[in-house]
């Protein structure tokens, strides 16, 4: 086996080959537009190996980097991976003290930075005392400035010799239940994964994805930049998520694919108009992931774009898909992500820690699979054993084979001796005609434990109150669970990858109807 076939930073050089010439990456984030072709791509990733290289930088060393939505975000990842660098991609939208830990946990020596995506990246870079430093205009004091030094940089490479286990990147997850975990994930396992992809659900040079959600997340990079580049295909790249801007890159570059997370396609039906007079000839097909979805979502999605619509599930550190579309032609029913991956494993373990046939945890067993959080030996021994992981994620099986999301372990609450789920009350409050988005978090009572309460984002024309909305719950659904409060909002809070921020959610529905309620419901 040559090197650069078990190196994940060479997934994209096969189309160089056979469609050098064929757009790789549209950049939106300029004006105008830069196309981005599979023959500067690759010169590109061979210069930034070389740079790295060349000062001082060697097989499994961190590297920082905080970048948008850019070209150069795919340059700098996986002309890393093809040098044995660890790229650590950076959550550009945390505050000070997370991006502080995440670059001193990773032990980072060098960090390549945009300094407009992030208002304080530049001073954590300088307080972690970096030797190395790259950034796009405007160039800090004391850093160099990265389009000339990579120029300077041979277009010429040769490898380094790579285990298959050897880390490809390290990605740190949200840190929603304490501080971010540095996720490894090796070579070996990221192409197992693209090469199942392209073996089971083929795209071709022709197809191509649009991308607006940010590149350091996995929805963008599984969704879009890892099948279509390894393909041939291409991605229209947006900086950031705008709902006209999406609509009319869509049509205008007649993307073959998009995906996003459930918030983004509730924000893009808002505009009705637009999408009436764009035509999405070229679509086909639509993917929402990352977040729980309801199905009168996905009904909506799919009548408004005339495509199928599919949910799609993944975690970072879980392969990251193990979930797909069935392979033998059969549809997904709504509400589903579809059944087991043919290459990977995968099981539900009850609360009694055995198997369940029919509901439980998920646990997922493949090639992919972190083999470690990094510097976390205490967690690693909880959550994996012997290859399995245990996800955290609840879901059902049916009897065809279909998994259905309900939602995380530590989502679930019980409420006086019921167990709540809150995906299954959101999905209630969405089948009122009123409601666009719902969100359930569970909130201290002196009599219960724990009751439901809800945040709720009206259609546009909606005029439901938190009283007729209380009434539609509990004429619709078991009155254990009916959202003792709702708040109606007219914009849901959002992380920076675009899902519903739970912990807002949480804080705010706390400030305005208190932690206890002495009402006994």
């Amino acid at each position: 086996m040559s090197r650069t076939e078990n190196n994940m930073g060479y997934w994209c050089s096969a189309p160089v080959t056979r469609v050098p010439d064929n757009i790789a990456i549209t950049d939106l984030s300029q004006e105008p537009p830069r196309d981005v072709r599979y023959r500067e791509l690759e010169d590109r990733l061979n210069r930034f190996a070389s740079l790295i290289s060349a000062m001082g930088l060697v097989p499994g060393d961190r590297m920082a980097m905080a970048i948008g939505n850019r070209f150069e975000f795919v340059e700098i990842m996986y002309g890393a991976m093809r040098a044995g660098v660890v790229p650590v991609p950076l959550n550009i939208k945390l505050g000070a003290d997370v991006l502080d830990y995440t670059i001193r946990d990773a032990g980072c020596k060098a960090a390549f930075v945009e300094p407009s995506c992030n208002p304080v990246i530049v001073d954590v870079v300088n307080r972690a005392g970096l030797p190395h430093r790259f950034a796009f205009d405007p160039v800090p004091a004391g850093w160099q400035s990265y389009e000339p030094a990579l120029m300077d940089a041979d277009a010429d490479f040769d490898p380094p010799e790579l285990a298959d286990d050897h880390p490809s990147f390290q990605p740190y997850t949200s840190g929603s239940t304490g501080r971010p975990k540095g996720v490894v994930l090796t070579h070996a396992g990221q192409l197992w994964w693209i090469r199942a992809v392209q073996k089971y659900w083929p795209s071709t040079d022709e197809d191509s994805a649009l991308a607006a959600v940010p590149l350091y997340h996995k929805n963008a990079m599984a969704g879009a930049i890892k099948p279509m580049l390894h393909c041939g295909g291409s991605v229209v790249l947006l900086p950031n998520f705008e709902p006209r801007r999406f609509l009319t890159a869509l049509s205008e570059y007649r993307c073959t694919h998009a995906g996003s997370v459930p918030a983004v396609f509730t924000l893009l039906l808002q505009e009705r108009d637009l999408i009436e007079s764009l035509d999405f000839s070229a679509l086909k097909g639509l993917k929402l992931g990352s977040a729980p979805v309801q199905e009168e979502l996905m009904r909506a999605v799919e009548e408004a774009f005339q495509v199928g619509v599919g949910e799609s599930y993944g975690l970072t550190e879980g392969g990251p898909v193990m979930i797909g579309t069935p392979t033998d032609g059969r549809k997904v029913p709504f509400g589903s992500c579809g059944v087991a991956w043919p290459e990977g494993e995968i099981k539900l373990i009850g609360p009694d820690g055995q198997e369940d046939p029919h509901d439980g945890e998920l646990w997922v067993r493949n090639p992919g699979v972190t083999p470690g959080y990094y510097n976390l030996p205490e967690v690693n021994a909880k959550r994996i054993k012997d290859g399995w992981l245990a996800t955290g994620d609840l879901f059902h099986l049916d009897a065809e084979g279909f998994y259905y999301f309900r939602g995380r372990t530590d989502d679930m609450f019980n409420c006086g001796g019921e167990n709540i789920y809150p995906k299954e009350v959101e999905n209630l409050l969405i089948t009122h005609p009123d409601v666009y988005d719902a969100s359930v978090v569970a909130v201290p009572h002196a009599i219960k434990g724990n009751v439901p309460v809800a945040m709720a984002l009206l259609a546009e024309g909606g005029q439901a109150t938190e009283a007729d909305l209380k009434k539609y719950c509990l004429e619709n659904g078991p009155a254990y669970a009916h959202p003792r409060r709702i708040q109606v909002v007219t914009e849901m809070p959002l992380s920076g990858v675009g899902k519903v921020d739970r912990n807002i959610v949480q804080a705010r529905l706390k400030e305005q109807f208190g932690t206890v309620f002495a009402e006994v419901e």
